[in-house]
């Protein structure tokens, strides 16, 4: 059995975020013997999209692929970026000829891995449909290829994040659900071999609102007015940050294309 690991990371948020991810992701990659590791970078522009700067300090520490979500479309300048660089992906069900990719292949560790990049409808946009969306990328496939599929589900229906799992399982070796950046204790391997978790949570300041200024997100929720939100600020106690890293590490047999196991981060 060749078995090799996976690990996914939750919405980066803000410098916090990127800081910490710098911190420790290249020793988490290391400790554990990972072999791919994908990121959701949708955050780290200051909490609402990327730049190019962030995306390279992502891939720098040791990101094969940075997925994102609904927030990709904030920083304009971003966009040639969002269609030149192959390590970054949007959702691919957005309707018409979006910019940029919803999915990639990479070569690595002797194997094919196929990362799938998709939104939810329920409660966000609705743009089209992400179950159809997997069988048309799915069913277009050659059959040398991939051995491996993960999955980065953005949504925040955590009803249509267990749909889809169940739609696509023994499809995928791993569907990781980002979005809501609370980390859900549901990691688990579905019937047909898929390893699920409903929300991977978010990497960036735990002294916080998903990674915000808290008095901005109590005034938001109190006065219902729409203050735009800021990443919180890093605190250090006795020189220690209070951020922290978000995610899974899954195992994968590399021939079935199947998950052995996951586990939270």
């Amino acid at each position: 059995m060749n078995i090799l690991k996976a690990i996914m990371i939750g919405d980066v948020v803000g410098e916090p975020g990127l800081k910490i991810l710098e911190e420790k992701l290249p020793d988490l990659i290391k400790d554990n013997a990972v072999d791919f590791t994908i990121v959701n970078g949708e955050n780290t522009a200051d909490g609402f999209g990327m730049t190019e700067a962030a995306l390279k300090r992502i891939t720098d520490c040791g990101a094969d692929v940075v997925t994102s979500g609904n927030h990709v479309w904030e920083k304009r300048d971003f966009l040639p970026i969002l269609e030149s660089n192959d390590s970054v992906l949007r959702p691919s069900n957005y309707p018409g000829k979006a910019v940029g990719r919803g999915w990639l292949y990479r070569e690595k560790a002797g194997i094919t891995w196929l990362v799938i990049n998709l939104q939810g409808r329920e409660f966000m946009t609705p743009i089209d449909c992400p179950f159809r969306c997997f069988d048309n990328i799915i069913n277009n496939l050659s059959n040398n290829e991939p051995k491996i599929i993960l999955v980065d589900f953005h949504a925040e229906s955590s009803r249509e994040k267990e749909a889809l799992g169940y739609y696509i399982d023994g499809r995928a070796a791993l569907i990781a659900c980002t979005h809501t950046h609370v980390q859900t204790a549901d990691e688990r391997i579905l019937p047909k071999g898929t390893a699920y978790i409903t929300d991977l949570g978010m990497t960036g300041n735990t002294d916080s609102v998903i990674g915000m200024d808290k008095k901005i997100c109590i005034e938001r929720s109190r006065r219902q007015i729409l203050f735009r939100m800021e990443p919180a600020a890093e605190k250090l106690t006795n020189g220690i940050s209070n951020a922290e890293i978000n995610g899974v590490i899954a195992e994968i047999d590399a021939d079935t294309g199947k998950a052995i196991s996951i586990k939270r981060l």
